[in-house]
């Protein structure tokens, strides 16, 4: 039942087009275009070193924070939920269906976005366990908190406030600028962010070789633990 469950989830994911833009288009146009135009300065080295890792962690917010919440949202407010809860699949095993067609989606996501950073000329560099780590931590930091979202505001507010969010971490949360060019009050801040630790973790491996990042790890389970129990407590199916 998870199973079937989980492949209608991801079947309604890829078919949504707004879903599709969160999750592939605009991840996809931010690493081509900041990697061939010049805009931002991404330090030394190459651009697209410096960016596919912070497009890979925008990648996962987008399909496990924004493009979930969204969805459940939705979900919530036109009854789809209260109807799940009373099938043969038990509440828990329809969270399990979404967190393994976020995980699928995200499979594809970083799938594409490698293929087309190794066109642009990426040499990634570390340990691809320290990367599946934060992949794995990340993903369930950010379904925690867009699980709360969907759960405790209306699907109207959900939109709105996950939208916002989204473009909010994109600018700040050292995706495509460096923390470095904010001020340095604003970086400790900002470094507490899922999506900064998320980019930063994944920048250390993959750009400078580095070994796995604690502290970076540690920022994503507390708010993993956080946003999960938060989630599982506060949560309205209807």
């Amino acid at each position: 039942m998870i199973a079937a469950q989980a492949a209608l989830e991801t079947k309604m994911l890829l078919r949504n087009g707004e879903q599709l833009l969160l999750t592939v288009v605009i991840p996809t146009l931010l690493l081509v275009l900041f990697s061939s135009v010049d805009i931002v300065d991404t330090g030394a080295g190459e651009a697209v070193d410096f960016l596919t890792p912070g497009v890979l962690a925008l990648a996962v917010m987008s399909t496990a924070f924004t493009g979930q919440a969204i969805a459940t949202g939705f979900e919530r407010r036109y009854g789809v939920l209260k109807r799940l809860a009373s099938s043969p699949l038990p509440r828990w095993g329809l969270m399990a269906a979404k967190t393994v067609s976020v995980l699928v989606t995200e499979v594809f996501q970083v799938v594409l976005l490698t293929v087309i950073a190794f066109a642009l000329g990426w040499s990634p560099h570390g340990d691809p366990f320290s990367v599946l780590l934060l992949l794995i931590l990340g993903t369930a930091a950010f379904s925690g908190l867009g699980l709360l979202m969907a759960g405790t505001l209306k699907a109207e507010a959900t939109l709105a406030a996950g939208n916002l969010v989204f473009l909010l971490l994109l600018v700040g949360g050292g995706v495509i600028v460096p923390l470095d060019r904010f001020p340095s009050g604003a970086q400790h801040l900002l470094g507490l962010l899922p999506i900064s630790a998320l980019s930063d973790g994944l920048r250390d491996v993959l750009q400078h070789g580095a070994g796995t990042p604690w502290g970076d790890l540690g920022i994503l389970a507390v708010w993993a633990v956080v946003g999960l129990a938060a989630a599982g407590k506060f949560f309205r199916w209807e």
